[in-house]
């Protein structure tokens, strides 16, 4: 990492890192991953797979594509520069992704194709101390049709991890995207996922944040084209130290155009939680629709969370409104509960669970709900003890 010796990284100060650790990195910490070795990766419960793409330390290290799907001009290929729709921003965490990236992995869905089954990214890390980005990129054509399953994990190892993700959706496209964090608990993540929809296409993306000590994700997503639609949604859980941060933009440049975004978390021990939200409306953008609503529910009095969502409208036909809470549990559902029986360590996962719910029941990837409803009650369980 010698080389980014003079790196200006972005500070606090900077209000698109507000409330972030970012003055807590350490770069001459890290080494740059080398070349994995390979070997076994667990692939998460999804059921059924069209596709299994695995990427270690940022390389593509196996893909497998259905016959009949290959035959439609289904493709994973790796290799190439940096493709670049992350938006206008770009700071000292962009130019550490640019120098790190190994090479794009970059998957193509051709126009009209059904991809019957979710397409399955498995993201890992094995080398300790190391730093390492992946660079992903999926481009749907005009009227296909399809899931992506991203899930990234990691044992408990120290190590940064600077992902980028581009999702290009072509016109009448319809793609669901979904993104699990499960890395361990001393991982410093530094994400950022964009995606750019086209006219009347319709795109979903969901995420669940798990695991890691500082997890930021800015997700950006560009309403270019008339009549398209998108939707963000999240569930995060923070326990013992851990800081889960998120940065937002649903950017409506194409008129007649409609975005919703629903984030969910939890806080307990003395985890931290940050969200930050923008919805923004262009001056050529009449007949927007767009909702942003943010609810954290606190399980400990050292818990802290932090909600801040934010208009910005060029166009008067509009329809916006945006919404965010920062609470404890219930006491009337507590009351509720025990005063039917419920013991009160049971009411409060009960009631948790199910606030988390909302999201995770529409995941568009059914069969690894069970999974990650597991992992959350194990998280309330160490958080209880």
């Amino acid at each position: 990492m010698s080389s980014f010796t003079d790196l200006s990284l972005p500070t606090s100060e900077d209000e698109h890192w507000r409330y972030s650790r970012i003055a807590d990195l350490d770069l001459a910490t890290y080494e740059p991953a080398p070349t994995p070795e390979g070997g076994a990766v667990d692939v998460p419960p999804v059921g059924p797979r069209s596709a299994l793409v695995v990427i270690v330390d940022g390389r593509l290290v196996a893909s497998e594509v259905d016959a009949a799907l290959e035959a439609k001009g289904v493709t994973v290929t790796s290799g190439g520069d940096v493709a670049g729709i992350r938006g206008t921003r770009f700071d000292g965490v962009d130019a550490l992704h640019d120098h790190l990236v190994p090479e794009v992995v970059t998957i193509d869905i051709p126009r009209g194709v059904v991809v019957p089954h979710p397409i399955v990214v498995v993201q890992s890390l094995e080398a300790e101390g190391g730093a390492s980005a992946a660079h992903l990129v999926v481009r749907v054509g005009e009227d296909a049709d399809v899931t992506v399953y991203d899930h990234h994990a990691s044992e408990d190892l120290a190590a940064l991890v600077v992902p980028q993700t581009e999702l290009d959706v072509a016109d009448a496209a319809r793609f669901r995207y979904v993104n699990v964090q499960a890395y361990g608990p001393r991982v410093w993540q530094l994400a950022r996922q964009s995606s750019r929809v086209g006219k009347d296409a319709t795109f979903s993306t969901t995420m669940v944040a798990l695991g890691g000590d500082y997890a930021r994700m800015a997700v950006e997503s560009t309403m270019v084209g008339k009549g398209g639609s998108g939707a963000m949604r999240a569930v995060y859980f923070g326990e013992a130290h851990q800081m889960h941060d998120f940065r937002t933009l649903q950017d409506h440049v194409a008129p007649n155009t409609s975005s919703d975004l629903l984030f969910k978390g939890a806080v307990a021990d003395h985890s931290r939680a940050v969200y930050t939200g923008l919805i923004h409306i262009g001056k050529q953008a009449s007949g927007v629709n767009a909702q942003q609503t943010n609810r954290n529910v606190k399980l400990s009095e050292h818990a802290w969370a932090e909600s801040v969502p934010n208009l910005e409208i060029e166009n008067n036909d509009v329809r916006c409104s945006h919404a965010s809470a920062v609470g404890p549990v219930d006491e009337d559902q507590r009351f509720y509960l025990e005063s039917r029986g419920v013991p009160p360590e049971i009411a409060d996962q009960l009631i948790v669970l199910g606030f988390l719910d909302e999201v995770l029941e529409g995941l568009p990837v059914p069969d690894a709900v069970p999974a990650l409803r597991h992992e959350l009650v194990a998280k309330l369980a160490r958080t209880e003890s």
